[in-house]
């Protein structure tokens, strides 16, 4: 036992913590979908109204991305993280007992903005917790559990609505989260010096240096420099959470209504991407790890996962469009999901790569890109499905998108970093300041009052 616990590090058990949130996190917020038909039959909601319920999450989501991501840097990932976990934990447990769909749209409201921060916040948490040939992993298993989540979500709920009803799943979940909130405030610090159970081995593994963490509540956010930075990765990150929109919203009624599933398979079908993804999330970071550790270009490893994923992605979705049998299109739509998640974690590493102590804030920048497609995605695709009276045209547009992103993501610099720029114009501000610097060697000549003889011709 002993042993274990020298082997087991203290990053790896806050690992283990994060992996709990991301796994709690997805299924309070898709658990609204499985309940949806038994909440509108309850409450005799309309579609527009179930519609609302479903909506009121994702506008909160990504408004809040940045400004989670903000606070985090300013005030510390444990603080905010407790916070924003509490937020979503009471609005989960409170959906439990709403009586009308304004109470429903609020609790969602109130999940949004919980949520919205969360991600961001978790990977400001890493930055000074997980050294740079681990992160990549470390982004893969957490957001691997949120695929999880996901995948496990159906069956959970509606076992335990069959069991109790619909307010009860609620209401269990809602007491899972907090109970994760108390887990996290015993188990998380914001740094390695602030927590008592670390070795002075693990530290130096790890890059940290004393004071860094402080130091970095202190800087003010470079804003121009972030934007600059981040912006290519926040569109990479619109093309791939366009596609991964459409496999968590449309992906059931493309199976039934184009494919011609019923729903016996369609629960095991719609099933197999998603677990393709759990696998898909860890491979990418595992994969881009190991690329690093092997040439040491952090570039390669991470835009080499970049293309190939989404790459990968792109080929197994092209055949699927065209495809005449349906468990030809569901094995191409599995293999398609599996290579785009293998883009996730490496999406999630950069702002860690890029922006290091500015993590959080980069990271929900990053994240922003996959909010707006969360709110335009769904909706343009069910517009030209109901126009054109084929699922081809939407699929190929996503295609299209995947494009474009693979482009893009081979402009990614990781070696430009934000530090770097401040170092930079550090030392040229060193410079400008140095050409002038012999002034301040110059002896000061004081002059100080006295009456002078003037001579006689002054006199008249």
């Amino acid at each position: 036992m002993k042993q274990l616990a020298q082997r087991v590090k203290t990053r790896h058990i806050i690992l283990a913590v994060m992996c709990l949130m991301y796994f709690i996190s997805y299924i309070d917020r898709v658990n609204i979908a499985v309940a949806g038909p038994l909440i509108r039959h309850e409450m005799g909601l309309t579609t527009v109204q179930l519609g609302l319920v479903f909506s009121a999450f994702a506008y909160p989501y990504a408004a809040m991305q940045i400004i989670g991501g903000w606070l985090a840097d300013k005030f510390g990932p444990k603080l905010v993280l407790t916070v924003l976990s509490l937020i979503w934990g009471a609005a989960t447990l409170g959906t439990g007992f709403a009586g009308s769909v304004i109470v429903l749209v609020i609790m969602r409201f109130a999940l949004g903005i919980g949520e919205g921060g969360a991600f961001p916040t978790a990977t400001r948490a890493f930055t000074y917790w997980m050294p740079v040939g681990e992160r990549g992993f470390a982004q893969g298993i957490t957001h691997s559990f949120a695929r999880l989540g996901g995948a496990i979500t159906p069956p959970l709920v509606l076992a335990v609505v069959v069991a109790s009803g619909w307010r009860q799943a609620f209401i269990l979940l809602g007491i899972a989260s907090l109970a994760w909130t108390v887990l996290y405030l015993f188990v998380f610090t914001n740094s390695p010096e602030q927590n008592r159970r670390i070795t002075p081995e693990e530290t130096a593994e790890i890059g940290y240096r004393a004071g860094d963490c402080e130091r970095a509540k202190r800087s003010a956010t470079p804003w121009r420099k972030l934007i600059h930075r981040m912006w290519l990765v926040t569109f990479v990150d619109f093309c791939y959470g366009w596609l991964l929109w459409v496999y968590l919203t449309w992906l059931p009624s493309y199976l039934k209504e184009s494919r011609g599933f019923d729903l016996k398979q369609l629960a095991l079908f719609t099933a197999l991407p998603l677990l393709a993804g759990v696998v898909g999330d860890t491979f990418g970071g595992v994969v881009s790890d190991r690329i690093f550790k092997l040439t040491g270009r952090l570039r390669f490893a991470r835009c080499a996962v970049l293309v190939v994923g989404m790459g990968g992605s792109l080929a197994f979705l092209v055949p699927m469009i065209s495809v005449a049998n349906p468990l030809t299109a569901v094995w191409l739509l599995t293999g398609s999901f599996f290579f785009l998640e293998i883009t996730n974690p490496v999406l999630w590493t950069l702002p860690l790569d890029i922006a290091g102590k500015y993590a959080g804030t980069a990271g929900g920048m990053m994240n922003t890109g996959f909010g707006i497609a969360g709110m335009v995605s769904p909706v343009v695709f069910g517009y030209l499905i109901e126009r054109t009276g084929s699922y081809n045209v939407p699929f190929t547009i996503s295609a299209g998108l995947l494009a474009l992103g693979i482009v893009a993501a081979l402009f990614i610099n990781t070696n430009r970093t934000v530090e770097a720029d401040e170092e930079r114009e550090r030392r040229e501000g060193a410079r400008d300041g140095g050409a002038f610097a012999f002034l301040d060697r110059v002896p000061t000549v004081r002059i100080e009052r006295h009456t002078l003889r003037r001579p006689l011709h002054w006199r008249r």
